[in-house]
């Protein structure tokens, strides 16, 4: 199934983050695409917050990958902007992590997309010039979303 959401600020995009957090599973891939500032990292906060983490989750461009343990089950947040290409993602030894117990979060996807299993859900976040954001998910299989009073 395929949802488009609307946010108009920060908090609104933790919301929607934890709305989305609270039906992942084990084993479920997050395939984020979005310029610089889309607000990423921000929907990552809420899906940690909905997977038990408390830890400060900022965005892993340095150290490409951070791993969060929750009362729920791990989050591994990846930031492969720096990285060459796929090859270099596969050379992280990424395959216990994607085919892991926890939930994997991708941002900057696109630049390893061949390397993502088929189940990947994939979220594509917009920015408007007024400081809204479309949310855009693909290859969704975990229920409805509810979100602002709506389920979708």
């Amino acid at each position: 199934m395929d949802f488009e959401f609307h946010t108009s600020t920060s908090e609104e995009t933790i919301e929607l983050g934890k709305a989305i957090g609270s039906l992942l599973k084990s084993g479920d891939i997050l395939a984020m695409t979005g310029t610089l500032a889309a607000g990423k990292t921000t929907i990552t906060k809420g899906i940690a917050q909905s997977l038990g983490i408390s830890d400060n989750i900022t965005s892993p461009t340095f150290c490409l990958i951070s791993e969060y343990d929750g009362t729920k089950m791990p989050l591994y947040h990846m930031d492969v902007y720096r990285l060459e290409g796929a090859e270099d993602f596969v050379n992280l030894g990424v395959d216990e992590m994607l085919y892991g117990n926890g939930v994997c979060i991708i941002e900057w996807s696109e630049k390893v997309q061949s390397e993502l299993p088929k189940k990947t859900i994939f979220m594509k976040i917009t920015p408007s010039a007024d400081g809204t954001r479309t949310i855009e998910i693909r290859n969704w299989n975990n229920g409805k979303i509810e979100f602002n009073g709506v389920a979708k």
